[in-house]
């Protein structure tokens, strides 16, 4: 009776079983749990993301489950999932990695290798933990990298003005944007720089100062999320 309930009035023949399905979402929802919970270590996050990333290994498996052997009906959810994710907000790198993980886990449930799904979200997901831990990837300069906002009066010719400042203090320097506030009368400049010395930072903002009449001037961490993928 049970079988006969969740049948699918299209089925002929072929069924899944109450019993199987609700195995494989249960492992779907312990992997994506595993997955949400190793993303979180030291890792900046939304309750709403790590929510998510818990729950895509079940809603992925689920659907496979449903389409598997429909070629058709799978070239539709490949559809479906695109339109999904260009009405997303676009993430970093690390997020992207980590859905298209939590969807390959629930992707191997619903095909029905639950062995594979969770050696596949322990292997990788204890791989995030050791690569995060060790600090894989992180640039030994990610400090020295700062983003420098600079105002100028309109009468001060920003071209290379700064020059001699920045090649003294800073390693490397570029000026990536240019604009015009307060009515015209004061240009903001925005330099992507990697200091020489931390500890001089302090001289090196004061020595600004004295070149753009003590007007507003901000160092801040390099602003690199355009730019992250």
């Amino acid at each position: 009776m049970l079988h006969e309930i969740f049948r699918g009035i299209f089925d002929q023949g072929q069924n899944i079983a109450v019993e199987q399905f609700l195995l494989c979402l249960l492992v779907s929802l312990l992997t994506g749990t595993f997955l949400a919970v190793v993303y979180t270590y030291k890792n900046q996050y939304t309750q709403s993301f790590v929510i998510t990333l818990a729950l895509i290994p079940a809603i992925v498996c689920v659907v496979i489950l449903l389409v598997n052997g429909n070629v058709g009906a799978g070239v539709a959810v490949a559809g479906a999932f695109n339109l999904v994710r260009f009405r997303s907000v676009p993430g970093s790198a690390k997020e992207i990695c980590a859905i298209f993980l939590a969807m390959g886990t629930g992707m191997t449930a619903g095909m029905g290798y639950l062995g594979y799904a969770v050696l596949f979200a322990v292997v990788l997901g204890g791989g995030n933990l050791c690569y995060t831990y060790f600090g894989f990837g992180i640039s030994r300069q990610a400090d020295r990298n700062k983003t420098l906002h600079i105002t100028i009066p309109e009468n001060l010719d920003y071209t290379h003005v700064f020059d001699e400042i920045l090649n003294c203090y800073a390693r490397k320097w570029t000026l990536v944007s240019v604009k015009t506030t307060n009515m015209g009368s004061l240009y903001k400049l925005i330099y992507q720089i990697t200091l020489k010395d931390l500890e001089k930072e302090k001289e090196f903002i004061d020595e600004l100062r004295c070149r753009n009449g003590n007007l507003e001037i901000t160092v801040s961490r390099q602003e690199t999320i355009s730019y992250e993928l």
